[in-house]
């Protein structure tokens, strides 16, 4: 299996715990930097950043899977980098030495996708906690999110009410299927399209320091 590129940015001191972000589609490795930077100003967290493994002809950038229709990934290319990211993800928390029980996994449209599928895998350890940016759980016949095993898992959802790309419907949905289950959640819908947005920030900020400092403690809010 192909090991994946990264970027890796370190605390400043001892890290607290970990946030590994999944970029977009057709983007790269470096792009939620700026994202990183802003929801932990302080650099309490040490940050990693894979690059998804497909190049795609005539489509910039990286790709997590192929898409043949939104909310529908493509079963092969998607099992290949959730395969590819669960072994990048088990090689981080060994380097690191910060487990998944402090590891909070975010992303943007098709990165968010990615986190919940490594976060909400039955066969995955449980993260402290998911920050999805656009996205949606996905839909296959060979895979189902699983959600009574990992009830402390904290959920960050945030989308924006305009989305041309990836429909806030798909946002409701997820909304739906985590209370349900009784997950904690913060929703977040913004007026916006299919970008992140400043509104998402102070939010985001406060939920991230929260959901890792009580992981941090053992304290479950």
């Amino acid at each position: 299996m192909k090991e994946l590129l990264f970027y890796e940015r370190p605390a400043d001191g001892t890290a607290i715990g970990q946030l590994i972000l999944h970029h977009g589609r057709g983007s790269h490795e470096g792009d939620l930097l700026p994202i990183a930077d802003a929801i932990d100003p302080q650099h309490r967290l040490h940050v990693v950043a894979p690059r998804a493994p497909l190049e795609l002809p005539g489509s910039p950038g990286f790709h997590w899977y192929l898409v043949p229709r939104v909310g529908f990934p493509d079963k092969a290319t998607f099992h290949a980098s959730r395969e590819a990211l669960a072994a990048f993800h088990d090689a981080a928390f060994a380097r690191t030495g910060i487990p998944a029980s402090r590891t909070v996994l975010g992303g943007f449209s098709m990165g968010a996708v990615m986190s919940y599928a490594l976060a909400l895998s039955s066969d995955r350890p449980v993260p402290a906690g998911v920050l999805a940016l656009s996205g949606f759980i996905p839909t296959l016949d060979d895979w189902q999110p699983s959600f009574m095993d990992r009830r402390s898992l904290r959920m960050f959802v945030s989308h924006g009410a305009e989305d041309p790309v990836i429909s806030v419907d798909f946002a409701h949905s997820a909304r739906e299927q985590v209370t349900e289950a009784g997950l904690p959640l913060e929703y977040l819908e913004f007026d916006g399209g299919h970008w992140i947005d400043s509104q998402q920030i102070a939010p985001a900020t406060s939920w991230l320091t929260a959901t890792i400092d009580a992981a941090a403690t053992g304290i479950d809010l």
